[in-house]
């Protein structure tokens, strides 16, 4: 089969074991509310997973030659996967979400940063179960494995075939020579970005429970809230403008935040990928402002600008938080808002989508075939930043975008079963596959996927890790090619 078993099996273990430890802060706030239903259960989950994992990396002590491309495929889409059913059983034991189906989808919802959920009132669980729901975006948002390279540099496997298949993005870009180094850096500007956020927020009122959990979703723009009226719950200005910050500043590609403190805050308007995204964050609020001004859907332009900015950002980042039901807002507001779904945040962010980057070369790929039909001699190359990019890169973007969408119809298909309308069938997908939240019709800002049969849940949990994959991950192991020992 030509894989590294002994070192695949090792570092499972390893996520095991970071995964499992990554429990302990949801079991002291359960200890501290006085919850012995929770913690005790929850305690006894961690060791015993725990265990698990460390039985795996004493079992599997041998270290293999250095991991190839095909090893950091099998070793993500495994470890996502495990990570995910790991997740899912404090849900299960506490019987805060009894059944798997369920439990599981809330649990991909987490750690792919999706958002969506099957809780009609979440504020209703134990404190604790929802800690560990929003603490799986912060876990997931930079990513598990990224996550286990930065806590454990004595591997003594290379960690770059893991990096670039776990990648939120079309790639990562090392920014130090070493790729544990460069996790090490990408983990301090996403640390510090949640303690400036937690602090901004209690700052304006909220309470420190109440910051971590909305800080986790922002920052890793999951968007899973504690409440059923996500942050519509909190009635203020101030908060609503720090969550839509930190929703817009964590939509960038994090390479760029480490580039900018090396070479100035000028790297990041050179960054022609960081011009689209702001572009598009700007004029599609000022969009909706508008839209919402003359619509009388607001007597008050202060509150039509603040929810605009906010949902926009939300959407765009691929966060899912909520200060308005925007199915309320006229259609051409919605529409805008599907298409900022598609979108996406930026390369090596923690959004979702499929990217601006793509997006951008898309586009450059349009305007050549414009050319070429006007102008059949002229050879024009396709350039991001000043720089060519190559054929095999473009193709990939390409094929990407081209099974991005077959994949929506395909998850489309299967949710119609479920008799639901059109526009529940396809946002139910677009919003799970590129890792959103909320969508429209049935599964829209104020409803929720608690009523999908386990068909259903199954098939939208797996197409909320396939996007976080960036699909050719998940894809690639399905294929018999990357079972042949002789390719």
């Amino acid at each position: 089969m030509n894989l590294s078993l002994s070192s695949t099996f090792r570092i499972i273990g390893i996520v095991l074991a970071v995964v499992s430890m990554s429990m302990i802060p949801s079991i002291i706030v359960s200890f501290i509310y006085d919850d012995s239903d929770v913690y005790i259960p929850f305690l006894l989950t961690m060791l015993i997973s725990c265990a698990i994992g460390i039985l795996l990396m004493l079992l599997c002590h041998r270290q293999d030659l250095q991991l190839k491309v095909r090893d950091g495929f099998l070793i993500v889409t495994l470890c996502w996967f495990i990570s995910a059913a790991l997740g899912a059983m404090p849900f299960v034991v506490t019987d805060s979400i009894p059944h798997f189906a369920d439990a599981f989808f809330e649990s991909c919802s987490g750690f792919s940063t999706t958002g969506s959920t099957v809780l009609a009132q979440p504020e209703l669980l134990p404190k604790g179960v929802l800690f560990w729901r929003s603490f799986t975006h912060w876990i997931g948002g930079m990513g598990i494995l990224i996550f286990a390279i930065a806590l454990m540099p004595s591997l003594g496997i290379s960690g770059q075939n893991i990096a670039v298949s776990e990648a939120p993005g079309p790639s990562l870009d090392k920014v130090t020579p070493k790729m544990t180094d460069t996790a090490k850096s990408l983990y301090t500007i996403y640390l510090l970005f949640t303690i400036v956020e937690t602090i901004m927020l209690m700052s304006g009122g909220m309470s420190l429970y109440d910051s971590l959990i909305t800080t986790f979703g922002s920052v890793g723009t999951g968007g899973l809230s504690n409440y059923s009226d996500s942050i519509g719950h909190f009635d203020s200005t101030y908060l609503r403008m720090v969550v839509t910050a930190f929703m817009f500043l964590c939509g960038v590609n994090f390479n760029l935040y480490y580039m900018s403190m090396k070479q100035g805050i000028k790297v990041l308007f050179k960054d022609s990928e960081f011009r689209v995204y702001f572009m598009i964050f700007a004029v599609s609020s000022l969009f909706i402002f508008a839209c919402l001004l003359i619509s009388g859907n607001y007597s008050s332009a202060g509150s039509a600008m603040s929810d605009s900015l906010f949902q926009v950002s939300s959407i765009l980042t691929t966060t899912g938080f909520i200060t308005a039901d925007y199915e309320t807002w006229p259609v051409v507001c919605q529409i805008v808002l599907l298409m900022l779904m598609f979108v996406g945040g930026c390369s090596s962010s923690t959004g979702g989508g499929l990217k601006v980057i793509r997006i951008i070369v898309l586009f450059k790929l349009i305007r050549r075939g414009i050319a070429t039909r006007l102008h059949p001699n002229v050879v024009e190359s396709v350039k991001l930043n000043g720089e060519n990019l190559s054929t095999d890169t473009v193709s990939a973007i390409v094929s990407h975008t081209f099974l991005y969408i077959v994949m929506v119809f395909f998850g489309a298909f299967i949710i119609s079963f479920e008799n639901a309308d059109l526009a529940t069938c396809f946002s139910s997908v677009i919003t799970c596959i590129g890792n959103v939240g909320p969508g429209f019709g049935a599964v829209g800002a104020v409803d929720n996927f608690g009523w999908m049969s386990d068909l259903s849940l199954y098939t939208l949990s797996v197409y909320m890790l396939a996007g976080r994959l960036e699909l050719y991950t998940l894809f690639i192991i399905l294929t018999p090619r990357f079972w042949n020992p002789n390719r």
